[in-house]
């Protein structure tokens, strides 16, 4: 099945999913979720949530539970030894300063800075996440990006981000993108995997709920919005579509995987939006960072500014 999507030819390839007048087994997964919904009608749902609920989950303690769930992150090509380990000591500096806020959850760096992080960082609880797999298109060789998996696993992380391959799920090319992910999964041996779906280049519910479903049947521990590079990132219209899947596939198999929110959360204000949407649809079993994560760099200090000392 893998070769015969590789052409860019432009044809329906509908006619490779029946075998034999069986479905295949992508299309048969995603026949057990309900249908995304247009645009209009998820942006409806998303209003009246919000609408409901958002201004009760404006609190302290809201805020508190949120900043448990960060991961701290820099993404940048400049990044130096230097700058990664002061952003390891903001983290060290906060542990212990607010007994009621717990700290953030994670710091997550680039693959060479793994090893800087695991060095710098003090604080007990908070993890570290490296992007890899050839972050932030994805666009390269399988035995890189499991290669770069296992150096980052090595190095010490205990979290890996990694994008879906997008080129694959357009031409619906879903062998090539689940084993891929598959391999990828195997290379992180104990440390949990972060898919990327990239919400701001596949546009639609439809595309986003079907890019869930293979994420979470090819063994993400968690599905997140956006690399925050080149694509629009996190909308409440693409969080609310995530936290749909999630709860059908919970219900399917047992299994509850958990979301991160990424690219252009900034503020408290947008914070609480995400965390009132997975609340309503996911439960509260899913606020706690176990399953929920925001990714962001400067949330953290405006959490703590609101919060004041």
């Amino acid at each position: 099945m893998a070769h015969e999507h590789n052409c860019s030819c432009g044809h329906d390839h509908d006619h490779d999913h029946e075998h034999d007048g069986q479905m295949d087994k992508y299309h048969e997964a995603f026949s057990k979720f309900d249908p995304a919904g247009t645009e209009e009608i998820v942006g409806k749902h998303v209003n009246s949530i919000l609408e409901n609920h958002e201004k009760e989950n404006f609190t302290p303690e809201v805020l508190k539970q949120i900043h448990g769930c960060i991961d701290l992150t820099s993404l940048t090509s400049i990044d130096t030894k230097e700058s990664i380990w002061k952003l390891a000591d903001k983290v060290n500096d906060f542990e212990g300063t607010r007994p009621d806020v717990p700290n953030v959850a994670a710091i997550c760096t680039y693959p060479i800075f793994v090893e800087t992080v695991k060095q710098a960082l003090t604080a007990q609880n908070v993890k570290i996440a490296s992007v890899a797999a050839g972050f932030p298109s994805s666009q390269t060789f399988m035995e890189i990006k499991i290669a770069e998996t296992a150096m980052a696993v090595m190095s010490g992380a205990d979290e890996i981000d990694v994008v879906m391959n997008l080129g694959y799920f357009l031409e619906e090319n879903y062998e090539e993108l689940t084993e891929d992910i598959q391999e990828i999964k195997e290379s992180c041996r104990e440390a949990k995997l972060k898919v990327i779906l990239e919400t701001g280049a596949l546009v639609t519910p439809e595309n986003i709920r079907k890019a869930a479903i293979l994420a979470l049947y090819s063994g993400a521990d968690f599905i997140k919005t956006s690399t925050g590079k080149g694509y629009p990132g996190a909308t409440p219209e693409a969080v609310y579509t995530m936290c749909k899947v999630l709860k059908k596939y919970h219900s399917i198999t047992g299994n509850k995987a958990g979301i991160k929110i990424s690219g252009g959360v900034r503020t408290a204000e947008d914070a609480v939006k995400y965390y009132t949407i997975v609340k309503e649809v996911l439960g509260n079993d899913w606020l706690n960072n176990e399953l929920f994560r925001i990714g962001a760099s400067s949330l953290v200090e405006d959490i703590e500014h609101r919060l004041g000392k």
